[in-house]
Formats: C-alpha cells, structure tokens, sequence
C-alpha cells in the first residue's frame, strides 16, 4: 500500500465525510470517490459504508485502517530517524576478505572503524581470494581484500605487497632444500598462491619435495612448522610475531624476491555510499601509517 494511500484513508476514517476528507486532501470530491474505489479494490473489502449522513467504516474496515495508522506511525518515526541521523555514518558495510587478511591484518583496522562508526552493521565473509573475487564480481558486497593480482576494472587500492618466506627450525638457506628429506607443510589456499610456489620451486629444483602435508588453515601450517614437523612458505605477514624459526625470504634464480600483493578493491557506485567511503579511508589511514 503506497503512503498517499495510508493518508487517504486516514483522513477519510477521521472525517467520515467525503466532502472536508476532499478538502484536507487538496483533490475534488468525485476524484477523492474514484481514489476510494480504486483502495477497496485492491483490497477485495469494502472499506467504507457510504450514506447521506456521511460515511461508516465497515469491520473490515476498522482492520484496514488500524494498520494504515500503524503504517503511517512508523513512516513517520523513520522519517524522524533519518532526519535526526543527517551527517552520521550509518547502514550496512559488507566486506569480503580474504582468510588470511581476516585474520591477521583485518581486527586492526575493523576495531578503528566499528569505534569511529559504531551505527554501522558489518557484515563480514572470509576465505580464498578466489571465492572472494566472484563475491565482488557479483556485486553481492561492497568492499574486497584480495590476495595476488586480481583482474578487477574498478575502484582498486594496493595495500601492500607481502614477501613469502621459507620457515624452519633447522634450515639456514635455501640452498639446504636440495635434497632435503624434511616434509613441506602446506595449508590449503587458492590456485593462483599454489602456482607461485609451484612455478618457484619448479624453476629451482629437478624434483618435488620428498613428503609433502596439507593442512587446512595457515595458523595450523604454522604451529606445525613452530613444533618441527617440518618446513612451510609463509607470507611475511602472518609470522611477524615468530622469533623461534629461521624466517628466509624466496626469491627467483635472477635474485628477485617472491611477493604476493593485497588489494582492496569496490566500484564507483559503491564508494557513493557513505559507509563504504568510511571504510576505504580508514585503510588509507592505515596504510599511510604503515609505510611512514
């Protein structure tokens, strides 16, 4: 039911006269009678018993017109909040960020925006960056954190690139993997992080590692590696806080080193919204204080 309706037979229930409802309204009686039609219509009631003393709301009626005041109510109330809200940050933020951001670089800057903005609602998913591209390429979230280079024609922000390092409590060098009996420890990730470390480890040695584990989250690669199990590759950034193993950055034959970058990434449209504009410049604060 449209508001003009809920005034309509508001004022109409309140005058019961066809007459001074036309007047309050600004429209004529027969167009005011034609609107009435069209109401009870819709409706499939008879809104209105008409007479030549007036008008008689009918038991139906009496329903209808109880939930167009309850209707009109709380419009108005909403109105009140919107007014009252003008110049404050409010709505839903929905962020699809990739696991490992989720975990170690996302509670930062989610803490500094949920303090700053507290009348946002966040609606947070996390997983591979694969997963988290289609959810942007659907337009089903407003801001992505994704992990490599993902092809993206919008709004796009390089937070920072992440260099990968081989982690273990015996070995020095990577000269040392050659021939090394220890396990490579992996945790599942996407295809485009397997393929980096697939086309490194091709391009350095003849032959795969001897036993290779798969572990389904990067904390438990970690914890794995911390207790000697074996070996793991790890962005730098998930093991700034690890002191007990041997951290060595990968790098190419040529020397180059092996880095995985991390984007954000949103469209025009969305940045239009006052919530999603927050969020992107918080990160921008963030990241200018990480490279000052």
């Amino acid at each position: 039911m449209q508001v003009s309706e809920v005034e309509v037979l508001i004022i109409l229930a309140e005058e019961l006269n066809m007459r001074k409802a036309a007047e309050r309204l600004f429209v004529s009686q027969p167009a005011l009678s034609q609107r009435l039609v069209t109401i009870e219509h819709q409706w499939g009631k008879k809104i209105f018993v008409r007479s030549t003393r007036g008008l008689a709301l009918t038991p139906d009626g009496e329903k209808i017109i109880e939930f167009a005041k309850k209707m009109y109510s709380e419009e108005q109330e909403l109105r009140g909040e919107l007014t009252a809200n003008q110049g404050e940050v409010y709505g839903t933020l929905k962020i699809a960020v990739a696991s490992i951001m989720g975990q170690y670089w996302l509670p930062k800057v989610l803490k500094t925006f949920v303090e700053r903005y507290p009348s946002v609602r966040v609606k947070l998913v996390t997983g591979w960056s694969s997963e988290m591209m289609r959810y942007m390429l659907e337009e089903n979230y407003h801001i992505g954190i994704i992990r490599g280079n993902p092809d993206w024609r919008g709004e796009r922000m390089k937070l920072f690139s992440d260099s990968l390092h081989l982690v273990d409590l015996k070995m020095t060098e990577l000269s040392q993997l050659k021939n090394n009996e220890r396990s490579f420890i992996q945790f599942k990730s996407d295809s485009t992080y397997y393929q980096e470390i697939l086309e490194w480890w091709q391009e350095r040695f003849s032959s795969p590692p001897l036993t290779t584990l798969v572990v389904d989250q990067i904390e438990t690669c970690k914890q794995m590696a911390l207790h000697g199990i074996g070996f793991a590759i790890l962005p730098e950034s998930t093991i700034k806080d690890v002191n007990e193993m041997n951290k060595i950055p990968l790098t190419s034959s040529a020397g180059v080193p092996l880095v995985r970058d991390t984007w954000m990434l949103s469209t025009e449209s969305m940045l239009e919204l006052a919530q999603v504009q927050a969020f992107w410049n918080i990160v921008e604060e963030v990241t200018k204080e990480t490279e000052s």
